[in-house]
Formats: C-alpha cells, structure tokens, sequence
C-alpha cells in the first residue's frame, strides 16, 4: 500500500505561482498529477516516469507546469506557474506500475492517490 500526502496548495490571483508537493511512501514506476473540478472530468495534468526522468504534460499546462521528482526522498512536485481560474481544482497525486510510453501520456488512472489538495485561482 502506498502512501501519498500532498501539500502546498492555496489561493493565489491569476498569474501567480505555487508548488504543490507529495511525499511518497515509495514510488511506484509512474508518479504523476491529476485534478477534478466540481462538474468536470477528472484531467491529467502531469506525470514523470522515476527511473528516467521523462515527463508528459497535458496541453492545458504545458510551459507553465513543471513536475519533477526528488528520487532519495520519494518526493514529487508541481511546480505551477502563470496560474489562470482554469486551474481551480482539487489537484491529486498519484502512483501507479505504468511503462514508460503509458505514463508520459499523462493517465487519469492510478491504483493509488493521496487526499488532494485544494487549489483555486481568482481572476
């Protein structure tokens, strides 16, 4: 069972930035972040596959999201910049065994997620 607690998400206006962080019990081979808004689908923002480093990014959020990973410490982070109302959400990380290919296609599926975090931008 993997553990996943998130932290850093908040309030900010539009154009401001925040970064979200999920400290992981262990990793699994896809780490990743995804959101849901009330009335939305579920979306994929970002994933990392741990062994290499490759990433993917939903076209909604690229150049202005960055997830990386701190491997030593099972951390994952979201780092967002340029925020936009768009973003509100209830943002999620997530683990899950995905091959490469399969996870840098940023999936919405993942056999374990943490609590959530609350993020909400105003314009």
């Amino acid at each position: 069972q993997v553990q996943l607690v998130e932290s850093g998400g908040g309030s900010v206006q539009a154009g401001g930035s925040l970064r979200l962080s999920c400290a992981a019990s262990e990793s699994r081979s896809c780490m990743g972040w995804y959101r849901q808004a009330p009335g939305k689908e579920r979306e994929g923002v970002a994933a990392i596959y741990t062994s290499s480093g490759n990433t993917g990014y939903a076209d909604s959020v690229k150049g202005r999201f960055t997830i990386s990973i701190d491997n030593s410490r099972n951390t994952v982070y979201l780092q967002m910049v340029s925020l936009k109302p768009d973003d509100t959400a209830m943002y999620y990380c997530a683990a899950h065994h995905y091959v490469r290919s399969a996870c840098i296609s940023v999936p919405t599926t993942f056999t374990y997620r943490g609590q959530g975090t609350q993020v909400t931008v105003s314009s």
